[in-house]
């Protein structure tokens, strides 16, 4: 005869209780859950993507100013000449933006083109020194910070890196381009008078490689 053995029914109780304990659990853990948890609203200041540098983003909203600023401190052509020439370091004090190379300076002048060597133009400009080399970058390719450093307050600090630093340059050069090279035909400018306003790094004050904010062809 085989005795068949039959579990002991659980205490209804201690039953009850383990429920109970694992309910608790979880609710710990709901609520660790959310308060590590942080809603952000798609487009606010703490939204992730509204935090991502975009460089042409930041260039067509720097332009501008840096335009207006250029042109309200441009210097005429001969006198900036006359200056430099008399004083180098005055001259770059009085009316320049000291910059971590070279003072920019903003001039403005009316100049015949020359040739074109890459998309920079020799100029030839009433009232100059003849030892002064004039030239003009007009696209496609526009090299270089001297807008991005003409104000004097888009500072390295300001970014994340030199990577971010350096595509602000680039990004205000191009949104110069858009504003005010994409209306001119920059490849048929040679025996041309341009009005020109815009910047060049004093390095050689013999030696002018003017970046445009403003040009009018006549």
């Amino acid at each position: 005869m085989t005795d068949i053995v039959t579990p002991a029914p659980k205490a209804p109780g201690r039953s009850r209780r383990g429920t109970m304990i694992a309910i608790g659990i979880a609710l710990l853990v709901v609520v660790a859950i959310g308060a590590d948890t942080k809603v952000v609203r798609i487009g606010s200041a703490a939204d992730v993507k509204a935090q991502v540098f975009s460089p042409d983003s930041f260039g067509d909203k720097q332009f501008p100013r840096i335009q207006a600023f250029v042109e309200s401190h441009a210097v005429d052509g001969p006198t900036l000449a006359t200056a430099l020439a008399a004083d180098k370091a005055g001259a770059a004090k009085k009316y320049g933006t000291a910059s971590s190379v070279g003072t920019i300076m903003p001039v403005k002048l009316t100049a015949v083109a020359g040739q074109a060597n890459g998309g920079v133009y020799d100029l030839t400009a009433a009232g100059m020194p003849p030892d002064t080399h004039l030239r003009i970058q007009m696209g496609p390719a526009i090299n270089g910070t001297e807008l991005r450093d003409a104000p004097g307050d888009i500072a390295f600090g300001d970014f994340k890196n030199q990577i971010e630093y350096q595509n602000a340059g680039s990004a205000i050069n191009r949104a110069m381009k858009k504003a005010i090279l994409t209306s001119i035909d920059t490849t048929a400018l040679t025996g041309k008078t341009l009005d020109i306003v815009g910047v060049f790094r004093l390095i050689n004050p013999k030696n002018w490689l003017i970046t445009p904010v403003a040009v009018t062809v006549k």
